[in-house]
């Protein structure tokens, strides 16, 4: 059985995010993989060289001002050294994004995920689910309850810490490190296949 690594490039501003950082490594973990939390703003030489190896990298970050954050924008910068050496090319790529409005415009930051992961050959995998919450027989406890197809996004209110973040959009992140992990898995023993 192939052990896919999983590395999750995160930054968190306020802690919403490291939170749901967590969330994905736990559920790819529960498949068995090995997982690595990278904290983009605070990236060591060793870290990068994780994520060299690693056969998914899952991008996370909160969405401010209508994108991922500044320190997010940094790390994306800095791997136009692997872009450069198609370091991360045929490896899995996957998103997740909170803010404090509903919307937010978090679909922008996971666009903006995945077009850095098509910069460098990688494969993106959505979030496989859909829309939770949006019928008068659904609540707001749903999986996916934000609705995004792209990715995992996630609501917390501004006034809240990082206690705050919903049950359902960590459930929903859990869901998101299963699936890149299966996937991993997958596109790791079929590579070895041929």
């Amino acid at each position: 059985m192939t052990t896919p690594v999983v590395s999750i490039a995160y930054h968190s501003g306020f802690g919403h995010t490291t939170v749901l950082a967590e969330a994905v490594r736990t559920g790819a973990a529960d498949t068995g993989a090995t997982v690595h939390l990278i904290k983009v703003d605070e990236i060591s030489e060793a870290q990068w060289e994780l994520l060299d190896a690693s056969d998914a990298i899952v991008f996370g970050s909160p969405t401010y001002m209508g994108t991922a954050s500044g320190a997010f924008h940094v790390f994306a910068e800095a791997t136009s050294k692997r872009w450069a050496t198609r370091a991360w090319q045929d490896k899995i790529a996957a998103g997740f994004s909170n803010s404090a409005s509903k919307s937010g415009d978090k679909l922008h930051t996971l666009q903006y995920f995945t077009v850095l992961a098509a910069q460098h050959g990688m494969h993106w995998v959505g979030l496989n689910l859909m829309p939770g919450w949006n019928s008068s027989a659904a609540s707001e406890n749903d999986l996916n309850r934000l609705g995004f197809f792209l990715g995992a996004g996630a609501q917390t209110n501004n006034d809240q810490g990082p206690e705050g973040v919903h049950k359902a959009d960590i459930a929903t992140a859990e869901h998101l490190g299963r699936r890149v992990a299966e996937q991993a898995r997958i596109y790791v023993a079929g590579r070895a296949a041929v």
